[in-house]
């Protein structure tokens, strides 16, 4: 291993002697010291490249092709390996000197896009990042009982409400009976999701009409009223969505994430839903 360590730094060290000569034009020097760095690592891409293009200043084209083609191997397979590790921005470095020496390779001009999409993705993840000690649940801005202040629409759009039912239903279930909520998670986030979207007012106008929760308690009472309300054609107002999908949120962090049930012997049970092929 020191042997190792020892070639690749030798190696690093007189590739910068050929880049010297190289830029002093001494084109049989460079390609005399590159061929010595490629001997103690063979595995660099760099001194490959480098190589070719010393031959190409002095026109040996054969041997230029040759270096270059392992030039091209070394940079692919390395940055292969980066892309498959998620180490993107390396891997871009690497695909974008192979689309240098191979400008219409289709495999290269993939890689390279797959590349830069991924690091795109990471440094727009970095320019809106927040410390660990700030974050916050936009869930814990959130006051529905100081909702109704503003002037505007009433109602929210009835696919969103026909998922608050889902939800408040299960609330009053789990209420009532106990039972684990966590596989509402989903209902719960596109209420959520679809309170946003939406936008407007939250204020709850003397005209409205629709189901009421009176209090901070969901009731099956208001449950019904709300199904009968959808089977109409009516609306939700928002006020109420937001109070079912905050105390919809508190029920579900009451709960555990994994529950133990004991099946007795000779009885079963069926498993209503997706289990995501387990």
């Amino acid at each position: 291993m020191d042997n190792e360590s020892s070639n690749v730094s030798q190696a690093e060290e007189i590739k910068v002697q050929a880049n010297e000569a190289f830029k002093a034009h001494k084109y049989g020097q460079a390609i005399d010291l590159y061929t010595q760095a490629i001997e103690l690592n063979s595995q660099n891409a760099v001194y490959w490249a480098n190589r070719a293009f010393a031959h190409t200043k002095l026109e040996e084209y054969g041997s230029a092709i040759q270096d270059a083609t392992k030039a091209i191997e070394g940079y692919y397979r390395r940055g292969a390996a980066y892309l498959a590790m998620g180490k993107f921005k390396e891997a871009l470095k690497d695909f974008q000197q192979v689309k240098k020496i191979c400008p219409n390779d289709p495999d290269a001009t993939k890689k390279l896009k797959e590349c830069e999409k991924a690091v795109m993705k990471l440094k727009f993840e970095e320019a809106i990042s927040v410390p660990e000690s700030e974050r916050r649940f936009v869930a814990d801005s959130i006051d529905y009982h100081s909702i109704g202040t503003s002037p505007g629409s009433s109602s929210m759009p009835t696919q969103v409400g026909i998922a608050a039912v889902a939800v408040a239903f299960v609330a009053v279930l789990a209420m009532m009976l106990g039972a684990a909520v966590a596989t509402m998670v989903a209902a719960v986030v596109v209420v959520v999701l679809g309170t946003w979207w939406w936008g407007g007012s939250t204020e709850v106008e003397p005209q409205y009409s629709g189901a009421k929760i009176e209090g901070d308690v969901v009731t099956l009472d208001f449950v019904k009223k709300m199904m009968d309300d959808f089977k109409n054609q009516k609306c939700l107002h928002k006020r109420y969505a937001f109070q079912i999908v905050l105390q919809m949120r508190e029920m579900l962090r009451s709960q555990p994430s994994l529950v133990d049930i004991n099946v007795p012997d000779g009885s079963h049970f069926t498993v209503c839903g997706d289990v995501h092929g387990q």
